[in-house]
């Protein structure tokens, strides 16, 4: 129904970045060194990924995410498309699923879907997550915490224009469902 246009669908969650390395792998002959930011300062950036056109909407700071940041979030996509059936698959983290949260849903007619417990396997936008951790911070050193802050703002703006041809064979409809493990064969 998303890919005709009857609803506009989007799969959210929240993604918190460390300012600082994150090792990518490397073989190579020689030792090789990467300056390394320190400290705990992170980023914190909510998203809502339409798996169609690979749009993304954002919200992001260098806080902490709560209700606050979902509520803007819905706003944000409620304003973008005022006229449109829009549903929001998400997890159950407690700042998604609490009474202020649905209230605003409710308030701007969005439906939210709430996600089975432990199942991140469901969530499209956990692959694009790890698709930015790998593009934008393995191996790579930013010299302020205002450039490793721009660079993802930047790097969510330009998703559908650089890397569409990519993301649409990693957001794929293709969900793995893995068995329980009290469900074993023999």
């Amino acid at each position: 129904m998303a890919e005709n246009d009857v609803i506009k669908l989007f799969f959210a969650d929240g993604l918190h970045l460390t300012y600082g390395y994150l090792g990518g792998y490397c073989w190579c002959k020689e030792r090789k060194t990467i300056p390394s930011a320190y400290g705990r300062k992170r980023a914190n950036l909510l998203g809502f990924l339409d798996p169609i056109t690979y749009e993304t909407i954002s919200v992001m700071n260098d806080s902490y995410l709560n209700s606050d940041s979902v509520c803007e979030g819905l706003e944000k996509l409620r304003n973008q498309f005022p006229e449109e059936y829009i549903c929001v698959i998400l997890d159950n983290a407690a700042y998604q699923r609490c009474k202020k949260v649905m209230t605003k849903a409710e308030e701007l007619k969005i439906n939210l879907v709430f996600l089975p417990p432990y199942s991140p396997n469901l969530n499209l936008i956990e692959r694009l997550w790890k698709f930015l951790r790998k593009k934008l911070l393995a191996n790579k050193y930013y010299q302020s915490f205002n450039d490793f802050f721009l660079a993802i703002q930047q790097f969510i703006n330009k998703l559908c224009s650089h890397f569409s041809v990519l993301l649409s064979s990693l957001l794929t409809f293709n969900f793995e469902i893995l068995d329980s493990p009290l469900c074993i064969r023999s």
